[in-house]
């Protein structure tokens, strides 16, 4: 009985050692990954001038920011927050911050250059083209245009 307790014991204290060092291996990974992006202090992330000037077949349109909506719900809650103001539960952590897309800054950007950074992603922002339609991602950037007004 008493060896049983001590393997017991020695079980659980290597268990709860192969847990701590997976919690610091993950989290070398993760910061290993983003690193660079965060040494680099990256420049303002511009869209280039022809992705930019691209035009929203969706622009103004309640049922496309509706379906818009329910993407939004799915992907974009986690780190830009409930109501787009770059606030959501993963924001904390992330460098550079989520947009908020209630700013003036966000409603000066094209909707082009909106969907380019949706579709290509950089650093902590997915790139979001391989996952959904170019028709999910307009009505996407559709809804996030309906934010701007809800400051």
């Amino acid at each position: 009985m008493h060896t049983s307790n001590k393997l017991s014991g020695h079980l659980r204290e290597s268990m709860k050692f192969i847990q701590n060092f997976a919690v610091v291996f993950i989290g070398a990974v993760v910061f290993a990954f983003f690193f660079p992006a965060i040494a680099k202090g990256e420049a303002p992330w511009a869209a280039p001038a022809a992705a930019a000037a691209k035009k929203n077949p969706f622009a103004g349109n309640g049922e496309a920011a509706a379906s818009g909506k329910q993407i939004y719900g799915t992907i974009c809650t986690t780190c830009h927050g409930p109501t787009g103001r770059g606030d959501g539960p993963a924001a904390a952590t992330l460098n550079p911050k989520p947009a908020n897309y209630t700013t003036s800054a966000i409603a000066g950007e094209s909707d082009g250059s909106l969907f380019w950074k949706l579709s290509e992603g950089r650093g902590a922002m997915l790139a979001f083209k391989g996952s959904y339609s170019e028709k999910q991602r307009w009505e996407l950037i559709t809804y996030i245009r309906t934010l701007q007004g809800k400051k």
